[in-house]
């Protein structure tokens, strides 16, 4: 049974991360943020296993990710600062967290004697595309504090590979979706506000052009990644290799949800022209030569699972859906 530590276990991709590999036979150590309440965020939701351990603290703490990473055998890192609007105004908290707790799941794993880790990155190092698909090879374009901060994050991971041997792979996926993702990303905002009855809809620009993954296809790609040798040292997208903008996503899911709600312009949903990433398809070819890998769930079938998720009054009263966070 494989010894598999997931940090940011308690967030959206984790915590479907962390269902898969029970389901696999890995015995878990499953990091949540430490917090007074004691919460551990969507691990909340999952039923009892004997073969999870959750713990919580902070991957800026260099001392406490040590003593965390005792007897693992492989380290799922996902914890980070992902929201973009927020860190144009909190930038040094992405930096100190994305890059500082990075460095530091590295460091420990290279202490350790050489733990694999799967670092996460995001689509978003890409910037608009240059050209698509988007292979790894693609210029990497830091539009964003965020996008910067996993910049250097990759960087730093990648760095162990090549200066220390440690068996690194960068996973980055592409734009995912499903259920128990944040309130704040486009696709939650709109089942939200069609399902509280508003008449019209508050969004920012709909041109973007996104490469949509659904979650349970994005933790499956993890694991594929985690199983293939031959990944270690490289970048592997993670996607579709398919490509929709905004307003047809918005399109889709008012015909599922049969709503006829009205689209406004919400200005501060908006980024800052330089900042805002117009166009995203990912190339996939690496992870299904390397590991077999390929998406599941188009984009109909995926959508209507996240809304019968999020129209549940069980999951939504877990939202603040009068509330845009950034």
């Amino acid at each position: 049974m494989k010894k598999a530590f997931v940090t940011g276990a308690d967030g959206f991709i984790g915590s479907h991360l962390t269902e898969l590999l029970l389901e696999k036979g890995y015995k878990v150590k499953a990091l949540a943020q430490y917090n007074s309440f004691n919460n551990w965020g969507w691990l909340e939701d999952l039923p009892p296993h004997p073969n999870i351990q959750i713990i919580s603290g902070d991957i800026r703490d260099p001392h406490f990710v040590r003593n965390a990473m005792q007897d693992i055998e492989i380290v799922f890192h996902l914890a980070a600062l992902i929201a973009i609007p927020y860190s144009y105004h909190a930038p040094d908290s992405y930096v100190d967290t994305n890059i500082k707790g990075t460095l530091n799941i590295c460091q420990a794993a290279k202490e350790a004697g050489g733990i694999r880790v799967i670092h996460t990155s995001t689509s978003e190092v890409y910037g608009t595309a240059i050209y698509v698909p988007i292979d790894e090879k693609h210029p990497k374009q830091p539009q964003s504090p965020y996008s910067a901060s996993k910049i250097g994050a990759d960087a730093i991971a990648l760095s162990f590979y090549n200066s220390f041997d440690l068996p690194v792979t960068i996973a980055r996926p592409f734009n995912t979706y499903g259920p128990r993702q944040s309130a704040r990303a486009i696709i939650p905002s709109i089942i939200i506000q069609i399902v509280s009855g508003a008449m019209e809809i508050e969004l920012g620009d709909l041109s973007p052009i996104r490469d949509f993954n659904y979650v349970k296809d994005i933790a499956k790609g993890f694991i594929a990644i985690a199983e293939c040798n031959n990944a270690i040292g490289k970048e592997i997208n993670i996607a579709s290799n398919n490509e929709y903008s905004i307003e047809h996503v918005l399109n889709l899911i008012k015909e599922i949800m049969q709503s006829n709600i009205k689209y406004i312009p919400d200005k501060q949903r908006l980024r800052p022209e330089k900042s805002e990433v117009f166009r995203l398809r990912g190339d996939n070819d690496q992870i299904k030569i390397l590991t077999g890998w390929k998406p599941e769930y188009n984009i109909q079938v995926g959508l209507r699972e996240t809304i019968n998720w999020f129209t549940k009054t069980s999951n939504l009263k877990k939202y603040k859906t009068e509330i845009y966070n950034i």
